[in-house]
C-alpha cells in the first residue's frame, strides 16, 4: 500500500479547486512512479506529474497533477474532502 490518506487541509483543498492536484501522505519508501501507477489503478484516471516532498515530521507528501480531461473535484468528491 503506497498512498496512506488524502491531505485535507485549506491549502491541499485550493490546490484540487485551481491546480488539479491532489495531495496525498504516501508511504516514505515509495517513488513517483509507485504513487502514480497506485492513483492510476485506484480512481481510474490519468496521472500528468507526481512531485514528492519529505515534511519536517517525517511524512512523504506527494502532490499528484491530473491530466486534462480528469478533475481533482471527482476525486475529492469520491473522497469526501470537498
Amino acid at each position: 500500500m503506497v498512498l496512506l490518506y488524502p491531505l485535507t487541509t485549506e491549502k491541499a483543498i485550493g490546490m484540487i479547486e485551481k491546480e488539479n492536484k491532489v495531495i496525498f501522505i504516501v508511504d516514505r519508501k515509495a517513488t513517483k512512479k509507485e504513487v502514480a501507477d497506485e492513483f492510476e489503478k485506484a480512481y481510474n484516471v490519468k496521472v500528468k506529474r507526481v512531485n514528492l516532498l519529505i515534511t519536517p515530521k517525517g511524512k512523504k507528501k506527494a502532490f499528484i497533477t491530473l491530466q486534462k480531461g480528469y478533475s481533482a473535484d471527482e476525486i475529492a468528491t469520491k473522497l469526501k474532502i470537498a
